[in-house]
């Protein structure tokens, strides 16, 4: 099989994962299921949950003990995606290629899409989880919450609000890149490497290996936010620059930022070659290096 149509497939089997996950229904606050699979099935790259499940593969965990927690992880990444949007913070009017959910159902109901979603992350592992121990589960869910939480992605949504319209030093912006976009990806290594009782060092070398992919992944994205096509990318570009936000390319520059870009995909490459059965994850890091959306 080749890396490419193992992503593939990752990602087939994550979409119908999450869309059982979600059923539709008919109750009578039924809109607020309709709210959170608008969001949550609207594709994307699935790349966190991608993770959970390649390194739960490399430590020897059967996919469908991994995928409740790759659920779970794409259910809250997705939820910070719909209040990421909502017009007291980002006020994005399009996500993925179409309205964003605050555009469909109204702020007061994407609000509650988002709850909904990050509530239902934690349901769903602890109700698909009985054929590992509860330790292993609760280890694995600790990690999630906190990734997830003011320590986290919440914290770095926090800085990213205060940043508008004041610049950021370049030690403060990786700050902001590490909790907001790299401690969920970072869960993603660690719920495998939990799942998989990996030892220090492949622990330690699948940290490495999130850390400098996620750092990557924010410096192409303020990249593509600069000279990218929205068409591609499903999103308006150019908005960062509109808002004031201080970003890798304000500290670095185009072509600054394309040579970190680089250095880090190297670094990533060199972790990930620490681990058995890599070939995945080295082909992942330069697939990101020259994604265009």
């Amino acid at each position: 099989m080749t890396n490419s149509s193992r992503f593939l497939e990752y990602q087939n089997r994550i979409n119908e994962a999450l869309d059982c996950a979600i059923p539709e229904t008919d109750v009578l606050y039924s809109k607020i299921f309709t709210a959170m699979r608008y969001s949550l099935n609207a594709g994307g790259k699935r790349i966190r949950p991608v993770l959970v499940l390649e390194f739960s593969r490399i430590f020897g965990v059967d996919e469908s003990v991994a995928m409740p927690f790759a659920v779970a992880l794409e259910m809250i990444h997705t939820y910070s995606l719909i209040h990421d949007d909502l017009p007291c913070m980002d006020d994005d009017d399009l996500r993925r290629g179409r309205p964003t959910n605050h555009k469909m159902f109204g702020e007061a109901t994407a609000v509650l899409a988002g709850d909904a979603l990050l509530n239902r992350a934690f349901e769903h592992v602890l109700s698909n989880s009985n054929s590992i121990s509860a330790d292993v589960t609760l280890r694995a869910m600790k990690c999630l919450a906190k990734a997830s939480g003011a320590d986290g992605m919440i914290g770095g949504q926090m800085i990213d609000m205060q940043s508008e319209n004041r610049e950021l030093s370049l030690s403060e912006t990786e700050l902001l890149q590490s909790l907001k976009t790299g401690a969920i990806i970072e869960a993603a290594a660690i719920m495998g490497c939990i799942l998989g009782n990996a030892d220090e060092e492949k622990s330690a070398a699948s940290l490495e290996y999130a850390k400098k992919v996620g750092l990557a992944f924010q410096i192409k994205d303020d990249i593509l936010n600069v000279e990218g096509d929205s068409k591609l990318l499903g999103k308006d570009v150019g908005n960062d620059e509109e808002s004031g936000k201080s970003t890798f390319v304000k500290l670095l520059g185009l072509d600054g930022c394309k040579e970190r870009l680089e250095q880090l995909t190297e670094e990533a490459v060199v972790a990930a070659k620490k681990l058995p059965e890599s070939e995945f994850l080295v082909w992942l890091a330069y697939e990101l290096l020259s994604r265009k959306n």
